[in-house]
């Protein structure tokens, strides 16, 4: 016997892609280039690799899983720098191994499955790990509508009363993954006054946050809420991660942070679960924490790479530059045959560029077509040389699709 819930999951994104590419040969005359997976390949900081190995000798110890202090105190500095908001590094602060495994394990914490009916609210499309974070913990998920003329913004207003009073989690992610739309202080206004309404809490996934393309760096919730008075950020806890903004995916580090109510539940929680970020990543987190200076570059070489390939793209498919995160939301052209999958299927079949079908991250509801379908993701995240080549053959095949 398993747990009856794993039957409810769906097939993560790129499984289901690689099931739908099995028959496929791709063009073998060309090199291979993929824009489907969203892992940052710029080259890791030497500061973060020197911090690592003069770690070493942490191995011989047990980590704490509330973590060093002087970590705490690092991100709490990087919240206070980055955010103008002072946190408690003892008490609203507590790393993570990654943005991902805490989205998932917070739901576990704040679901309370023995009230009927328990939802959990999350945008469309989405981050696949919320759905199944709210099937795993006995809730259901519901789908907000999004509307295509706003950049795919969530219709928070059609969601029912009737749902909100079931509400116990809200997922949220700005700058938006796929999308890289960034939610506005009127925004984070209207979900604040639903949250008091109605009690739910509010999970903000921010690990996106750091690549953007105007100079204004995207607002953060905790910075939203204290422009509204909100110094205790209640029903609030925010998701980061050092894997977009230093490069750095295997390292596995982040951090959560905001209501000292939630912060405490959490803990206990990922002491039993056995969550604790080993003594040699933490010594190399407060290392990425403390510095900028390898953030602005990598933010300059995203810039540079998008400035260069979305007006090549533009020509041939309904894309723009986003307000941040290194994602393309891409329409193709209606007058391609079938539609997106198929669309990307036959790229990666004759010019071996892999993108990922848009409608493998959203879901159709109450009879509304899937929100991603005519769209495909790209990640940006090669070098800028197989960008451009990529670039090229996107066009060149889209071209001939539509001629």
């Amino acid at each position: 016997m398993t747990n009856p819930r794993l039957a409810l999951l769906h097939p993560y994104p790129f499984e289901r892609w690689r099931e739908l590419t099995a028959d496929i040969r791709p063009n073998a005359d060309l090199a291979p280039i993929s824009l489907g997976i969203g892992e940052p390949r710029h080259a890791t900081p030497a500061l973060i690799e020197q911090a690592l190995l003069q770690a070493l000798p942490a191995l011989s110890g047990y980590p704490a899983t509330a973590g060093e202090p002087k970590l705490r105190e690092a991100m709490a500095g990087w919240v206070q720098r980055r955010y103008g908001v002072a946190l408690n590094p003892a008490t609203q602060v507590l790393p993570v191994n990654g943005s991902r495994e805490a989205l998932f394990a917070f739901a576990q914490v704040v679901i309370d499955d023995t009230k009927p009916g328990a939802t959990v609210v999350c945008p469309n499309p989405f981050y696949q790990i919320y759905e199944g974070a709210a099937l795993l913990a006995g809730a259901r998920p519901h789908y907000v509508a999004s509307d295509p003329a706003r950049n795919f913004a969530a219709d928070w207003d059609a969601v029912p009363d009737e749902v909100w009073a079931r509400t116990q989690l809200l997922y949220v992610c700005s700058p938006g993954n796929p999308t890289g739309a960034v939610m506005p202080q009127a925004e984070w206004k209207r979900l604040f006054e639903l949250a008091d309404r109605h009690g739910f809490v509010i999970a903000s996934d921010e690990c996106y946050s750091e690549i953007y393309f105007r100079e204004e760096p995207p607002l953060g919730a905790l910075e939203a809420a204290r422009a509204l008075g909100r110094d205790d950020f209640r029903n609030l806890v925010v998701f980061t991660s050092l894997s977009k903004r230093s490069n750095v995916p295997g390292l596995r580090s982040g951090f959560v942070a905001g209501d000292a109510r939630w912060i405490k539940p959490f803990l206990l929680y990922r002491t039993y679960h056995g969550s604790a970020m080993g003594g040699m990543v933490q010594r190399a987190s407060i290392a990425a924490w403390g510095d900028e200076a390898h953030v602005v570059a990598n933010r300059e070489l995203y810039r540079a790479k998008f400035a260069e390939v979305t007006p090549m793209l533009a020509e041939v498919l309904d894309v723009k530059l986003p307000d941040a995160g290194f994602y393309l939301w891409a329409g193709i052209p209606a007058a391609c045959r079938g539609d997106e999958i198929e669309y990307a299927r036959g790229l990666l079949a004759q010019y071996n560029v892999a993108v990922l079908p848009g409608r493998l991250l959203a879901r159709e509801v109450g009879g509304q077509p899937n929100p991603g379908a005519g769209r495909i993701r790209m990640a940006l995240v090669a070098a800028p040389e197989e960008c451009r080549e990529a670039a090229r053959r996107i066009v060149q095949y889209t071209r001939q699709l539509t001629a």
